[in-house]
């Protein structure tokens, strides 16, 4: 039932010409599943508390709840016709009213951890773009259908959802900013462990894949307490995203993955410098792959040991100064850090300040839409590398669209990490070995495996491809301004 109403609001939305991408279709479903998903949760609260005797006090006033302006039902329980809008007058009240009562939250709200911030920050960053108001009765109607109740409800619709990110993600250049497969963060999560009672973060963390898999691993748990589970609500997972979009999903990606009020912020992570990293700011655990192929201005440089307008190398050198003393790595990156000459200083910085123990080779095609081969450095703060295990995964087939990485494909790298075994795949090498004037990390296999770092044509153009699409974004945010 659910996949059939995901359908048809696809459907609906496809017919809307505020709506040309698969980003206007994540977008626009997110808000209205969140303000769906709002309902549900203050009408479980309300119904909670008068069980208990209490007072429930609604976030939201009565005019602008959902079953109030978008499902109001009558005594049936069926979509009361006369009191539901449509048309002009609900493009009207949306646009007029709903969205600028929503987004007031951010100053009324007691602080940037609770629900209402998030309210206020989310109606701050989207508008509505569907400008028929018979097309957006018709979604509304779809959307009501859905609900949040079980466990089971939420897991399907949470399915459903990454299934619409995946899509949005493999839709063009996105994919390298939005959607990391869910097999190789799974992988990730493995090998770094997570506990309860970690903290865990991604400061760039995108539409939230890793947080998601992250509470999904450890409420997996076997017998959990009750404070086991209201650790794992509110003090437990972390994240921050710089893109509008990107965080809006991420917060409703973590709403249906079972956290109602994710500590996700709106912000630039690279704006923050990092002498003033504190030691309770930082984490046990942190999971992420930062975008790469940025260039960050050289007022944001300044805030790193080692500048550099390569935006993964300034994400990397956050990363280890987030880091707790013992505290677990696992980060995507290109696989060119592991010679580029721009990047010694910061691969001498990496082998001394954290034990670099393995490296992930992932193949061409591991990230769909985007050609550009990557490692994932797995890494531990507080000890100097000894040895680098490698891995060089090879699947056996071309992956792509049709082909993607599955977690089968991972598990003989899981499992012959657990002992740094070597095999046809992985080898390992001594740091001692390492030459001390480039930190160079790329190895050729001595088992006859190609040499990490070599990269095809098709590898160079893809690239090329990729930043030419990010000129032209850039091109259309400055025109969007003038």
């Amino acid at each position: 039932m659910f996949e059939q109403a995901f359908k048809n609001i696809d459907d609906a939305l496809w017919k809307e010409s505020g709506c040309t991408t698969e980003l206007d279709y994540t977008e626009q479903t997110s808000w209205l599943l969140f303000l769906k998903y709002l309902d549900g949760l203050e009408q479980d609260k309300a119904n909670e508390a008068a069980l208990e005797g209490r007072y429930y006090y609604y976030i939201l006033d009565p005019a602008y709840r959902w079953s109030a302006w978008a499902a109001p039902k009558d005594a049936n329980g069926q979509l009361d016709h006369n009191s539901a809008l449509t048309g002009d007058d609900l493009i009207d009240f949306v646009d007029r009213k709903l969205f600028p009562y929503l987004h007031g939250f951010k100053q009324r709200a007691a602080g940037p951890d609770t629900i209402e911030y998030k309210i206020g920050e989310i109606f701050g960053e989207i508008k509505n773009k569907i400008r028929s108001g018979y097309t957006l009765r018709d979604i509304i109607d779809h959307v009501d259908e859905l609900r949040f109740g079980s466990q089971v409800e939420k897991h399907e619709l949470s399915a459903l959802y990454e299934e619409k990110i995946k899509r949005m993600g493999n839709a063009g250049r996105n994919g390298g900013e939005y959607y990391t497969p869910r097999p190789l963060i799974r992988a990730m999560i493995q090998v770094t462990a997570p506990k309860i009672g970690e903290r865990i973060y991604d400061g760039a963390c995108g539409s939230a894949g890793f947080l998601c898999e992250a509470h999904d691993f450890l409420r997996a748990t076997p017998n959990l307490s009750t404070k086991d589970l209201e650790t794992l609500q509110t003090r437990t997972f972390y994240g921050k995203e710089k893109k509008s979009l990107a965080y809006v999903i991420a917060i409703m990606n973590m709403i249906l993955h079972g956290i109602e009020a994710p500590n996700i912020q709106h912000t630039n992570t690279l704006t923050e410098n990092l002498a003033d990293v504190q030691e309770k700011d930082r984490f046990d655990v942190i999971l992420a792959n930062p975008p790469f192929g940025g260039k960050e201005r050289p007022e944001v440089q300044q805030n790193f040991p080692i500048r550099t307008g390569e935006t993964a190398f300034l994400f990397l050198q956050h990363f280890i100064k987030m880091l707790k003393a013992g505290g677990r790595a696992a980060i995507v990156i290109k696989n060119t850090f592991l010679s580029n000459g721009d990047a010694a200083s910061l691969r001498k910085l990496l082998l001394e300040s954290c034990n670099l123990h393995t490296v992930l080779d992932c193949p061409g095609g591991t990230f769909q839409g985007a050609g550009v081969k990557t490692v994932v450095l797995f890494f531990e703060k507080g000890s100097p590398t000894r040895k680098v295990w490698y891995y060089k995964l090879d699947p056996g087939r071309n992956m792509g669209k049709t082909n993607p990485l599955n977690d089968a494909d991972l598990l003989e790298f899981i499992e012959l990490q657990k002992t740094f075994a070597d095999s046809d795949k992985s080898w390992s090498v001594d740091a001692a070995s390492i030459d001390a004037a480039s930190y160079d990390l790329s190895v050729k296999n001595p088992n006859g495996g190609e040499e990490i770092t070599h990269r095809s044509p098709q590898d160079i153009l893809d690239e090329i491809a990729a930043l030419d699409a990010e000129s032209v974004e850039v091109l259309a945010n400055i025109r969007a301004m003038l």
